[in-house]
């Protein structure tokens, strides 16, 4: 069991270390694109394609990663200014519904995934990419997060602490 756990971690690890590269790509192509049109140069196709999928790949492959570390944004003033003996149920409360928005949206993105290769759809604005490659971060994604927000429903951590500032 450790094993998986440890290999699971990794995983995530590795998805926020892809996260970041990406975008590290792109403010490298965002610089080269701006160069290429202050040269009167046309920036290439596909250096405006990648930035795109740059980001929709940088805010998914990050987002499980950011739940383990209790990153994503919430209200503060709410949890510190909340009784301490309610603070855990409101916790896992909130936790529950955030485990069970991603569960579902993880199954309408393997829904969807399964939608792409059966008709076999294709992003066709520069270049001919299957549009599988995208949707197929849906599912991963939001699976990832169903199993960290079940964590914090179901383990001893909890995702708030109760105080305002930079320990939340």
């Amino acid at each position: 069991m450790r094993t998986i756990a440890l290999v699971y971690e990794r995983f995530l690890q590795a998805m926020a270390l892809l996260s970041g590269l990406t975008l590290v790509w792109i403010m490298v192509a965002v610089v080269i694109s701006v160069v290429q049109r202050n040269l009167g140069m046309q920036s290439w196709a596909w250096l405006f394609l990648s930035t795109e999928y740059g980001m929709f790949y940088m805010t998914l492959l990050g987002a499980p990663w950011l739940v383990r570390q209790r990153g994503h944004v919430h209200i503060e003033m709410l949890t510190a200014a909340m009784p301490s003996q309610y603070l855990p149920l409101f916790s896992r409360l909130v936790s529950l519904l955030t485990c069970l928005i991603c569960a579902v949206l993880a199954l309408k993105g393997v829904e969807l995934v399964m939608m792409n290769l059966e008709r076999g759809d294709f992003d066709v604005r520069a270049y001919f990419f299957p549009t599988w490659i995208l949707s197929v971060a849906f599912p991963i994604s939001f699976g990832l997060m169903t199993i960290e927000f079940g964590r914090m429903v179901f383990g001893k951590e909890l995702l708030h602490s109760g105080v305002a500032g930079v320990n939340e």
